[in-house]
């Protein structure tokens, strides 16, 4: 079963996955059932060396509450730059709290938030052209 980037691997002990992603960034989130740990390639996300990045993976724990500490999260996140995965980890994270718990108010409460918490942001880069040195740079004219 398959909604908004989220699986449900197990009934059981229930085990979701969820997928996030930003720009080239992608993550991938494991919850299952816990004490509230959250690991980010490994490292516990209080030992993140980027604090800026460190904050925005924490929003979705601090406005989730105590549907947080009930659960443990195991995110592996690749591509783009440390912001780009930050902002995949904050959607994984986001997306798999409301695919586990199924709570249509945390879903609410995330898309009065920030919208683009569970929805993704849909920007991407423009291609370099031929002949120039950026995207849109053009060859100044001087005319006098």
């Amino acid at each position: 079963m398959e909604v908004l980037g989220v699986t449900v691997i197990q009934e059981s002990p229930r085990v979701v996955v969820a997928v996030g992603k930003k720009k080239t960034a992608v993550a991938r989130a494991v919850i299952r059932q816990g004490f509230g740990r959250v690991r980010v390639n490994g490292y516990p996300l209080e030992l993140w060396p980027v604090e800026m990045a460190r904050m925005k993976m924490w929003e979705p724990l601090a406005l989730s509450g105590d549907f947080a500490k009930r659960v443990d999260i195991d995110v592996n996140v690749s591509g783009g730059g440390y912001m780009g995965q930050a902002a995949a980890v904050r959607i994984a994270i986001a997306r798999g709290l409301v695919g586990y718990f199924q709570s249509q108010e945390l879903k609410e409460l995330y898309e009065r938030y920030d919208p683009y918490m569970l929805k993704g942001d849909p920007r991407r880069s423009e291609p370099k052209k031929p002949g120039i040195k950026h995207a849109r740079s053009k060859r100044q004219k001087a005319y006098r």
